[in-house]
């Protein structure tokens, strides 16, 4: 865990201070809704159609035991005894009341947790993925380069009110678990010819109503550049991104407008100046962050430590031990990912009973450390692999047990219309009518790996757009219908999926993805060959025929 310094504390305290006026001067009527905006956006406070909504920052998605203990109790005592997990490695909380928000956030600085630029124009929370530091193919420790990037962007004097929000994300591997390619900025480890290390850096992605995949403009920058670089990018941005359209505001728009090159060219330039402005790293500044994480005191495990399969062992655990638990760097450690996708809850919500229990887990089993996903899941990242038999016994008791990590019904949906003034349509019935549909588990073995993404409106906080098949809600004269797209998918190898035609009713999105389902089983040449593959070999006619009934 990256323990937090004096100075970090007394930023987010005074920022509490702050808060607490600001909100009793527009409580008093002294502040109008106009003037008063900006200042919540700031501190990550949405209005939402039943209540205000607050997403707490969880800084690229490292989480301590006792930091989740705070959030359970803040669900309990504030709002309706449960969180909801997003896609940004965040946690949002759905009922609260404005007068208490300041309570709230004084709550979450007693831990170290804020709510500091979650939302407004600026650097959101800075992502990677959730096996940051423990996969044994990484280059470099992305959790190392994230809170570099945090400390660099949080209140940045120049950065506080760009054109639109503004995403970063980081993979610390030469493959991409992190999604960097829809991201403002993607930055992807690697070493050189001669061994150095540095970063791809790609600009331009995002999702919402334009989708774009990001484009490489520079393929090596030395570790030693990358905050006169990424302060590069931003000034071009700042200066150039659209504010007159927030729909032609965001990067994505002046990377296409502008051309990669003419882009490239003004960043290379902008650059000159940013590195007479911004020293070079050095060694001892990633050495100082290093530290301030603490390493956790592993074991020295021999081969004979390691829990082998048994016949003692139930079906369940065996499958919740395929499904949800991954290597790691150490040997007799393993990465056990928490699905939050049980069958008739909402994706990404937890309990405040099931958050106390989840922390003692860690406690007892990682370290007291925990990890939030991209996919809107939990993850205790250093557990003995000889404990995950008596990990998996807890979580069957408080319905966490879930083994899809990865399946069809481990999909990413937004709160959607139950929630968001700005959706379309309801994405969580959607969610649980799919997830009862595909609810046998031997159906979803034989179905194999597949990315399911649902978003209730076009700004795609789903990541509708790049799931092998991706639900959007529409609204077609006050009704509610949804549009499918299929080929989508991240990596490196990211793509937009495409739509396959007209928009269904809700009560036939099941039978829809059932039929797409039924095609690519029928297809695919191997049970290797995934979704996004058989799409690109055979294309969407044989699936619209499929759904539509046309040939």
């Amino acid at each position: 865990m990256y323990i937090y310094g004096e100075n970090d504390q007394k930023l987010i305290e005074q920022r509490v201070a702050q808060f607490r006026g600001q909100t009793a001067r527009f409580l008093a009527g002294k502040l109008t809704e106009d003037d008063f905006r900006p200042l919540r956006l700031k501190n990550g406070l949405y209005i939402q159609k039943h209540a205000p909504m607050l997403r707490v920052a969880i800084p690229y998605g490292l989480l301590s035991s006792h930091q989740l203990r705070a959030l359970a109790n803040i669900s309990e005592k504030y709002d309706r005894g449960y969180g909801h997990f997003t896609t940004r490695q965040n946690i949002q909380f759905n009922w609260l009341k404005l007068e208490q928000v300041p309570d709230v956030l004084d709550d979450l600085s007693k831990v170290g947790m804020h709510a500091i630029q979650t939302s407004g124009n600026c650097i959101r929370n800075v992502t990677t993925d959730e096996f940051a530091g423990l996969a044994p193919d990484e280059v470099v420790n992305p959790l190392v380069w994230c809170e570099l990037i945090r400390q660099w962007s949080t209140l940045h004097p120049e950065f506080g009110y760009l054109p639109r929000k503004f995403k970063i994300a980081v993979s610390g591997a030469d493959t991409d678990r992190a999604a960097i390619r829809v991201h403002d900025i993607g930055l992807l480890a690697r070493r050189n010819d001669i061994g150095e290390i540095g970063f791809s850096v790609y600009v331009g992605g995002g999702l919402g109503r334009t989708p774009i995949v990001g484009q490489v403009i520079r393929e090596f920058l030395g570790w030693q550049d990358l905050l006169s670089y990424l302060d590069a990018i931003l000034r071009v941005y700042n200066r150039f991104g659209r504010r007159d359209n927030k729909y032609k505001a965001r990067i994505k728009i002046l990377v296409k407008e502008l051309g990669l090159e003419k882009f490239t060219d003004a960043v290379e330039a902008e650059w000159l100046i940013s590195k007479q402005q911004i020293r070079s790293l050095h060694e001892a500044d990633i050495e100082s962050i290093e530290k301030r994480f603490g390493k956790p005191k592993f074991e020295v495990l021999s081969s004979q430590s390691v829990a082998n399969e048994s016949s003692e062992e139930s079906q369940q655990f065996k499958n919740w031990k395929k499904r949800n638990v991954f290597p790691h760097r150490v040997n007799g450690y393993s990465c056990a990912v928490i699905s939050l996708k049980k069958t008739g809850i909402a994706p990404g919500d937890i309990t405040h009973t099931q958050m106390v229990a989840v922390a003692d887990l860690a406690d007892q089993f990682s370290f007291g450390e925990l990890r939030v996903t991209h996919g809107q899941n939990l993850v205790l990242p250093h557990v003995r692999t000889q404990d995950l038999q008596s990990i998996y016994q807890v979580l069957e008791s408080i319905h966490l047990s879930t083994a899809n990590v990865g399946l069809l019904t481990d999909m990413i949906a937004c709160p959607g219309g139950d929630f968001c003034s700005l959706a379309n349509a309801v994405s969580i019935p959607v969610a649980n009518a799919i997830q009862e549909r595909f609810e046998s588990l031997d159906y979803l073995h034989d179905i194999g790996n597949l990315v399911l993404n649902i978003s209730g409106c076009m700004n795609s906080c789903g990541h509708h757009h790049v799931g092998n098949i991706g639900i959007l809600g529409v609204d077609k004269g006050g009704e509610e219908w949804y549009q499918i797209t299929i080929g989508g998918r991240q990596g490196l190898d990211a793509a937009i999926g495409k739509v396959i035609g007209k928009s269904f009713p809700r009560d036939e999105v099941p039978d829809v993805i059932e039929k797409l389902i039924h095609v690519y089983i029928k297809s695919r040449e191997s049970s290797d060959e995934n979704f996004a593959e058989v799409v690109g070999r055979v294309g969407l006619d044989p699936f619209k025929e499929e759904v539509y009934g046309v040939h």
